[in-house]
């Protein structure tokens, strides 16, 4: 069985976007230098699990920053919205089922979860293991949250906080199911 991890940063108040979609604070606080983990992260992983928008927005990096295999989960993308040179690495579903599906035939145990709303459905779906969220230090006030509303409660267990010069701030929580 494939388990979904995540690795994800927001603001102090609990965005990962603009109300656009915009990440430009982001890609400004990630410009110290300093190691978060993502690398030793996404080292561990077999492949990504990806909301269209993010997917979307991912589209417009140059160079393509993923070296892993993603499945895209949408329901308004066809095969069509996939550049040729990402054919070969990029499935599309419509749900987590056959996402999960895809990723077993492929052999994978670990996957990184990416997006909003994609983390959102795997937290509802019971099929996030453990969350690394990194707090910027920057208030946007407004925007797309990490979390939005939960047919019960998720418990999550605090295994370590780090704190780095640059401000950042970043916990791992394993979830309790």
């Amino acid at each position: 069985m494939t388990t979904g991890h995540v690795f994800i940063a927001t603001s102090v108040d609990g965005f990962i976007a603009r109300p656009d979609g915009a990440i430009d604070w982001l890609m400004a606080a990630g410009a110290s230098g300093e190691d978060h983990g993502y690398d030793a992260f996404m080292a561990e992983m077999d492949g990504i699990f990806m909301g269209r928008e993010t997917f979307e927005t991912a589209l417009g990096f140059n160079p393509w920053p993923y070296a892993k295999p993603l499945i895209v989960l949408s329901t308004a993308l066809a095969g069509s919205h996939i550049p040729g040179a990402l054919a070969d690495r990029v499935k599309l579903v419509r749900c987590i089922d056959e996402a999960l599906k895809v990723a077993a035939r492929l052999g994978w145990r670990q996957a990184y979860v990416d997006g909003g709303a994609t983390i959102q459905s795997f937290l509802r779906a019971g099929r996030i293991s453990d969350m690394i969220v990194t707090r910027i230090p920057i208030l946007l006030s407004q925007g797309r949250p990490l979390f939005g509303p939960v047919e019960r409660d998720v418990s999550l267990r605090h295994v370590e906080t780090r704190d780095f010069p640059s401000g950042l701030v970043q916990s791992r929580y394993e979830v309790a199911h």
